[in-house]
C-alpha cells in the first residue's frame, strides 16, 4: 500500500477522513461501531495509530463539530 486510496481497496468498511489529517474510519460490529486510525506509509507496510473508538451515534456528533480530525483518547 502506497497511497489512501490502498486502505480502501484493502478494506471495504474504511473511509479516508480530509483535510490532511491522515486519518481512517472503519465500520465495525455490523456499522454500530466506528474506530479512528491515523495512518503513516512506510517502506514496505502501512502503520495504523488507533485515535478514537466510540459507537456510530458518538462518531455522528464528533463529525458536526468536526472533531473527527483532531480527536485523540488512545
Amino acid at each position: 500500500m502506497e497511497y489512501p486510496q490502498d486502505i480502501i481497496r484493502a478494506f471495504n468498511s474504511a473511509d479516508i477522513l480530509g483535510k490532511g489529517s491522515n486519518r481512517v474510519v472503519f465500520n465495525i460490529g455490523g456499522n454500530k461501531y466506528r474506530i479512528i486510525c491515523q495512518y503513516y506509509f512506510g517502506k514496505q507496510k502501512v502503520h495504523l495509530f488507533v485515535k478514537w473508538i466510540g459507537t456510530h451515534a458518538f462518531y455522528n456528533k464528533l463529525c458536526n463539530n468536526e472533531e473527527q480530525y483532531s480527536v485523540y483518547i488512545y
